[in-house]
């Protein structure tokens, strides 16, 4: 009986907020509440930020282990839990486990559920059997599971409530991204970019499952969702079919473009905003033309799919440069003037800050140093290339169609920053950004393309970027308006960790050591460090419970960067590469799945 009162207790919040009119109507009003935590990326906008200030930059040295949950599960933790009301929600790589926490029993396990997935799917998961977190909406947990089933769980007891298919592992494709949910739909992306998936954004309506729409990053425009005369490039219409008219035949079919990231929202202008990935294959010599619409930022309505605006930042991609990471909505200074923006921070090593609403392009600069495959973005708007990098002919893995094999090409494959999101302060208007400090050496080679088979065409190695500090990663201050760093930490690792920062002037990330790390958002100086049990590929979070503030961590070494603990790999160019880059975290840390929770002491 004392259980039951007690997840009664705990849920009662839950019940509170069920039932408005629109899903995001309820989301829009807890993500206000910064004693929660119910977005993956903390709001719509995907800023990271918290307005809680009991935890500062004078007292975050202080911090103490509060309680600490296993997971039970030893491969990477990216994304983090959900805190809504008196429940916090934490989820597992494959196979994907959610655990219902109750914040007022230390933890305990309101329920569980663990999905039955054929581990078939295991194999045909690149880099890691990582899954980037759960949503909540309307009482409902939703989960993207690994077999790319989306399932929505009833937020008090785990019960399933409905359940769809979101697309086939028998031919590559996989569920690795978080869902979002916007007004009545359910918003998720699909992996599989490195099997010849075609990628695509598909809307599933919140009460029963049933599709709403899907728009492929490429094919024709009843496809794409593109409309020859109103959707714009570059503010000029993007023409008929324009996503086969740069693919040689029907290349488009098995053309990559995934959609593996995240999402974001202005409820202002009712547009979505995502970007796609990679083409396939890795050998760019087997796809001439500029392979639209991969390595693009999409804005779309959300009601229909209908895309407003596109921009193509890697045109004919020659280095697996993925469009998918975060893109943030700030309303910030460009240039001087007040601008309404959304900032992507590329895997290419280029900054992009934006007009969200007429996707005019504002900004494009490099966001590490040493990045050399171009010299920059044409911004020229007179020019015939404006909006294009301008390619450096030394570090191009396709001259003149021929395949070459490149060396020294900076960033590597994963970027200057992949998939873990920086963060926006409003107080200081910088943007908190993870990177990787990492060059590769590049070799193409023939694929052919076989359904459910690796379709990637390149032989990869990676290592620090030399005649720098040594180390494979840089945690840095960027001033989006002017396109410039404020302040750079080197790190030994790249900083594979998802960013905080909060109105007590206090930014958190996580390193692939272990450690979770506090600093001032002023100069970047350490305030804190602690060393969890595993690697951090997660995203810290941070709620308050009891008129308690705290931060939460999960830990457990994987996803691309630490793939050769994760899997057992010892092959230099197993991992796309990334094995031979990071041997030297086997000294530093080892597998494990915990969540570590963090407060003030009494």
């Amino acid at each position: 009986m004392r259980k039951v009162l007690t997840l009664t207790a705990s849920l009662l919040a839950l019940a509170a907020y069920a039932g408005p009119t629109l899903a995001n109507d309820e989301l829009i009003k807890l993500e206000k509440d910064p004693k929660q935590w119910v977005t993956q990326t903390g709001n719509y906008a995907n800023q990271r930020y918290s307005t809680l200030n009991q935890i500062t930059k004078d007292n975050v040295g202080k911090l103490q282990v509060a309680w600490t949950f296993s997971t039970g599960v030893l491969r990477g933790h990216e994304g983090g839990p959900l805190i809504i009301g008196d429940v916090m929600f934490v989820h597992t790589p494959f196979p994907n486990i959610v655990y219902a926490l109750d914040l007022n029993n230390d933890g305990a396990i309101l329920w569980k559920y663990e999905p039955k997935q054929d581990p078939n799917v295991i194999p045909v998961m690149c880099c890691d059997t990582v899954n980037r977190g759960v949503a909540y909406a309307d009482g409902k947990i939703i989960l993207h599971q690994a077999d790319t089933t989306l399932v929505a769980l009833d937020a008090k007891t785990g019960e399933v409530k409905w359940s769809v298919k979101n697309g086939d592992p028998s031919i590559g494709e996989t569920g690795t991204s978080t869902p979002v949910v916007v007004k009545d739909k359910v918003l998720v992306g699909i992996s599989g970019g490195e099997f010849g998936v075609r990628g695509s954004l598909t809307a599933y309506n919140l009460k029963d499952g049933s599709k709403a729409w899907r728009a492929y990053s490429m094919g024709p425009d009843s496809d794409t969702l593109l409309d020859p005369d109103k959707t714009t490039h570059l503010g000029k219409p993007v023409g008929k079919d324009s996503g086969t008219a740069t693919w040689e035949g029907e290349q488009w079919k098995i053309g990559g473009g995934t959609t593996w990231g995240w999402y974001s929202y202005d409820p202002a202008l009712n547009l979505i905003y995502y970007g796609t990935g990679n083409p396939s294959t890795w050998n760019p010599k087997q796809r001439p033309g500029d392979n639209r619409w991969s390595m693009t930022i999409f804005a779309r309505d959300p009601d229909t799919g209908m895309a407003k605006w596109a921009y193509q930042m890697t045109p004919h991609d020659e280095w697996d440069y993925d469009g998918i990471n975060e893109m943030i909505l700030a309303d910030i200074k460009v240039k001087g003037q007040d601008r309404k923006a959304v900032v992507h921070f590329d895997r290419n090593g280029l900054a992009y800050t934006l007009d969200r609403e007429t996707g005019e392009l504002l900004v494009a600069e490099k966001y590490d140093p040493a990045v050399n495959w171009t010299t920059g973005v044409d911004m020229d708007k007179n020019s015939k290339n404006f909006g294009r990098p301008t390619v450096v002919d030394k570090y191009s893995t396709d001259k003149n169609g021929e395949d070459v094999n490149s060396t020294g090409i900076c960033p590597a494959a994963l970027g200057t920053k992949d998939q873990q999101p920086a963060a926006f302060s409003p107080e200081t208007g910088l943007f908190y950004v993870p990177t990787n400090h990492v060059c590769m050496d590049y070799e193409p080679m023939r694929v052919s393309y076989t359904a459910g088979q690796p379709y990637v065409g390149a032989t990869l190695s990676m290592y620090p970027a030399p005649n720098s500090h040594g180390g494979m990663g840089n945690f840095i201050a960027w001033d989006a308006g002017e396109g410039k760093i404020v302040w750079s930490k080197p790190e030994q690792f790249s900083v594979w960790s998802g960013a905080l920062v909060t109105a007590g002037n206090v930014v958190f990330y996580g390193t692939l050591e272990g450690y979770l790390k506090a600093v001032d958002p002023a100069d970047g100086k350490e305030l804190f460090k602690f060393k969890t049990p595993s690697g951090i590929i997660g995203n810290v979070t941070t709620y308050e419970h009891g008129g308690k503030q705290y931060i939460a961590i999960l830990s457990g070494v994987g996803g691309w960067a630490g793939i050769g603990l994760a899997a057992g790999l010892t092959d230099p160019n197993a991992g796309l590469g990334a094995v031979g880059g990071y041997a030297g975290l086997k000294k530093y840390t080892n597998l494990g799945g915990q969540l570590t929770v963090f407060a003030l002491p009494q």
